[in-house]
């Protein structure tokens, strides 16, 4: 049996790209590497995973995911900044999501920065 492709859109296996970063073991080095995985946490209903990535000024308190909604592909469409020596970048993409409703997109402009060292999710810029 083939290994599961990470819902990132990389082409790797999961075990090899997203899931090591959803089980802590390997921290995401660029801002978009946290952003791929976070897109896969929501495909896969990790909502543990999103709120420890998110940066502590801004997470919620809780997070529900919408159990009828299903991640369908990624497109990274821009970055800037967020490297591995930089304190702070942006990440814009294209998440496809499909529903009993139909299907669509979610459009959006992340902003990332380092939090203790690590790579978190500030916001929607």
């Amino acid at each position: 049996m083939a290994p599961r492709r990470c819902p990132c859109g990389t082409g790797l296996p999961y075990d090899e790209c997203c899931g090591p970063r959803h089980d802590c073991s390997t921290p995401a080095a660029t801002a978009e590497q946290l952003m791929r995985s976070r897109y896969s946490a929501f495909a896969v209903g990790d909502t543990a995973y999103l709120l420890a990535t998110w940066h502590s000024t801004t997470r919620p308190p809780s997070l529900e995911l919408d159990a009828g909604v299903r991640w369908t592909g990624l497109d990274v469409l821009r970055t800037a900044g967020g490297g591995l020596l930089e304190q702070e970048g942006t990440v814009e993409f294209r998440a496809h999501w499909r529903s009993e409703d139909g299907t669509g997109d979610q459009h959006e402009v992340s902003r990332f920065v380092r939090e203790v060292g690590a790579w978190r999710y500030l916001d929607a810029g």
